[in-house]
């Protein structure tokens, strides 16, 4: 897979200094496909390579109990940069990409035409392409702000569940401009700052805004609210993966519905799909204390409201809905 860097070399140092005899590889969705080359240099380096097939959602989604379940000495994660500490030897592979932006950046400039100030941001693969977009920025004569909250691991990134640093600087920009492919990074950054938000799509050559986008997701999500609202019995969801078990928070959400006279029933879960969920007929509505992109990605395909901890707070008066927005409806 041309574009990404998989630090081969990195990997093999890291099974010599470890003497590790399995090592089990895990792959978000799009780098899979290389997971059989990067095995037999594993094979080569004289450990067994386990290759996980399951989805991985993010560095919260470390494949920690896969890990402990087949004997594994070191994990090898692909595509994040590291969140959580794990209790097996870890190496996170960033997978930095190399693929240029500049034309892509250079078609969003039309789209930026009226805003002055600029927020750059991108995902942990394409740190590298930020200072090339700030210089077309810069050049078009833009003045651009990396945001640096101390949260994440490099100024400028951004993660599905934590948009601290572009938080930190929507005061100070006009609009954002998102690095990288697809659409649900720079929805998160909309969702966060309420400021007007755009795509250089560094793979489809293209630049969009999602401004649009985030207000039908604002609508839907303002829907599920007042739907959950009156529900009598609700199920708390907890995420059963190391990086995102929030026993705390789920107890807190639990004796909330309770005080406001609902029945609430905790549930351990690995997977949170609609699947799931139907198994619960009595349960009306949910409270999602895991991953809060689950709730807020596909609402539609949970057949029941499905709230964050945040958006559970505003159904029982606990908060309101404008302070909710001010928060950024992408975070627990």
């Amino acid at each position: 897979m041309k574009g990404f860097d998989f630090e081969e070399a990195r990997i093999k140092q890291e099974i010599t200094k470890l003497g590790a005899k399995r090592v089990l590889l895990q792959f978000p969705e799009g780098l899979k496909p290389e997971s059989p080359r990067l095995a037999k240099i594993v094979e080569a380096n004289g450990a067994l390579p386990i290759i996980s097939a399951d989805p991985c959602y993010g560095a919260c989604d470390v494949a920690v109990n896969e890990a402990e379940s087949l004997g594994v000495d070191l994990i090898v994660h692909f595509g994040h940069a590291k969140l959580v500490n794990s209790k097996i030897p870890t190496v996170y592979v960033e997978a930095r990409s190399s693929v240029l932006v500049k034309e892509a950046v250079e078609k969003a400039l039309t789209l930026l035409d009226k805003y002055c100030e600029i927020g750059l941001a991108t995902t942990v693969q394409h740190l590298g392409s930020l200072e090339q977009a700030k210089t077309v920025l810069v050049k078009a004569g833009k003045k651009v702000i990396l945001g640096n909250s101390g949260q994440m691991n490099y100024p400028g990134q951004v993660i599905g569940c934590n948009y601290s640093n572009v938080k930190s600087i929507a005061e100070d920009v006009d609009a954002f401009l998102f690095v990288g492919g697809g659409i649900f990074h720079a929805l998160g950054i909309a969702l966060s700052t309420s400021k007007p938000t755009f795509v250089a799509d560094s793979y489809d050559n293209r630049a969009f805004s999602v401004t649009d986008d985030a207000q039908k997701i604002i609508k839907q999500r303002w829907a599920s609210i007042q739907e959950a609202t009156k529900a009598k019995t609700f199920g708390v969801l907890i995420g059963s993966k190391p990086g995102q078990k929030h026993f705390d928070q789920a107890l807190r959400c639990k004796e909330l519905a309770e005080k406001n006279g609902k029945s609430a029933y905790l549930l351990a879960v690995k997977e949170i799909i609609p699947e799931t969920l139907l198994e619960f007929p009595s349960i009306d509505a949910y409270v999602n204390t895991a991953c809060p992109r689950i709730s807020l990605e596909v609402p539609k395909k949970f057949s029941k409201p499905t709230l964050t901890i945040n958006e559970f707070r505003v159904a029982m008066g606990e908060d309101s809905w404008a302070n909710l927005l001010k928060k950024g409806l992408f975070e627990n």
